[in-house]
């Protein structure tokens, strides 16, 4: 075997030199670069899982937050609802009462505006008796064709409690 590695060219003290340096330098790679690199990857593994963990769990509270904002949107929208129709139940009311007042009003008004034709009635009544009393007075005073003085004003009242109701 010897020849074989001389013809080959191998010399046998550079190979063992060789080795001997070669698993120097493997223990040393090991030690100072290898270890360090494997720790560094498992703390980097370590640091990405936890990352992964903390972005579930910012997905996790921020679907737990959505749910809290759709929750209380929806209880402002019934809040709304129900403030509308509150404010809807209270114009109504309101509606109702003014109704009330604008037709207490009008017939508060009517009952006015009934009472001052009744006055109106009344004071034309007392003017056509008046009127009447003095046309009757003129009547009797041509038939009778005495002084207007000596006409009696009991029977001229007479004359037109007469002509009323015959009237």
């Amino acid at each position: 075997m010897q020849q074989i590695f001389s013809q080959l060219g191998i010399n046998w003290s550079l190979l063992l030199s060789q080795a001997v340096n070669f698993a120097l330098l493997l223990i040393v790679l090991r030690i100072f670069v290898y270890t360090p690199l494997i720790k560094l990857l498992h703390d980097r593994r370590v640091r990405i899982e936890d990352g992964l963990a903390k972005a579930d769990e910012a997905d996790r509270r921020l679907h737990e937050v959505d749910l809290m904002g759709k929750e209380a949107l929806k209880r402002a929208e019934n809040e709304a609802v129900a403030l509308l129709k509150r404010t809807e139940d209270r114009a109504k009311e309101l509606e109702a009462r003014l109704i009330g007042e604008i037709k207490k009003k009008e017939d508060e008004e009517a009952a006015a505006v009934a009472a001052r034709l009744r006055a109106q009635e009344e004071a034309s009544r007392r003017e056509t008796e008046k009127e009447a009393a003095a046309l009757v007075r003129r009547a009797i005073i041509r038939t009778v064709e005495l002084s207007p003085e000596a006409v009696d004003d009991a029977l001229i009242a007479r004359a037109v409690k007469e002509a009323g109701t015959s009237a």
